[in-house]
């Protein structure tokens, strides 16, 4: 045999003795890796994870790590402490079964008028004539003569003090929703209020007015009907505006009208 074809047989001979062992391995591989024999193969015939150790020379047998449960507090706190650039996060309230409603808020009382000036029909012993108009100031209440003993009564606001008068005057003009142009002596202590304003709700002399003879002074509507009964205007007799429409289709100019 020539050294070339003896090198040759000794070359094959080693070939198949590493095949062998290496059929061996991968089949006992095979066996133990179960589902981890692509892994195996991957990692060019070396087991990973724990098989590796186990299937190394003089590796001991891999059991699994035990973890006791921590029971102190101490380590609880420890084990659940917060980096202290971070803020902790606050634990959700839990949702009710009701969703939260919002306080209603309180409205503010209505401003009402006191129901002794509501108007009325009353017993009236005078010696006035039917269809007089008598201003009562201290009850704050205004009285239209009636035959028969009787009148029909109202609520008035009379003047604030320092403004008030008695005497007797008469209706010398009717308006219905009438303009207002304060006087120069209002203007004078009142430069605020405006020159002239048209008649409508917001008119301080409201729904009608009936002016008592040359003077400044009038019987009118109001647009503050809650100060009826009170002593606040600068010398006129002011009533709720259903009121003075009332009066005013009871009344003529001429009728005379006693303040006392």
């Amino acid at each position: 045999m020539s050294p070339f074809r003896l090198m040759a047989a000794v070359a094959a001979l080693c070939l198949l003795g590493t095949t062998s062992d290496a059929s061996a391995q991968i089949a006992g591989a095979r066996r133990d890796l179960g589902g981890g024999f692509i892994e195996f193969l991957y990692n060019g015939g070396q087991p990973a994870g724990p098989i590796a150790g186990a299937r190394r020379q003089g590796a001991p047998a891999y059991a699994a790590p035990t973890y006791a449960a921590p029971t102190s507090p101490a380590h609880l706190r420890a084990s659940h402490g917060v980096a202290p650039d971070l803020e902790p996060v606050r634990p959700l309230r839990p949702q009710t079964s009701e969703p939260q409603r919002e306080a209603t808020p309180r409205s503010a009382p209505a401003r009402g008028i006191d129901p002794r000036f509501l108007p009325q029909q009353v017993p009236f012993q005078t010696s006035h004539r039917p269809g007089t108009i008598v201003i009562n100031t201290a009850e704050r209440h205004l009285y239209l003569v009636q035959a028969g003993g009787t009148a029909m009564r109202y609520g008035v606001g009379i003047g604030r003090p320092g403004f008030g008068w008695r005497g007797t005057k008469t209706v010398t003009r009717k308006a219905e929703w009438p303009d207002w142009r304060p006087p120069a002596e209002m203007l004078r202590r009142r430069p605020d209020l405006p020159r002239f304003m048209a008649g409508g709700p917001a008119n301080p002399l409201g729904a009608r007015a009936l002016y008592l003879g040359s003077s400044l002074y009038r019987i009118h509507g109001s647009n503050e009907p809650w100060t009826i009964g009170q002593a606040v205007s600068s010398g006129c007799f002011r009533m709720r505006n259903e009121d003075v429409i009332d009066l005013y289709g009871r009344v003529r100019v001429g009728t005379r009208v006693v303040v006392m």
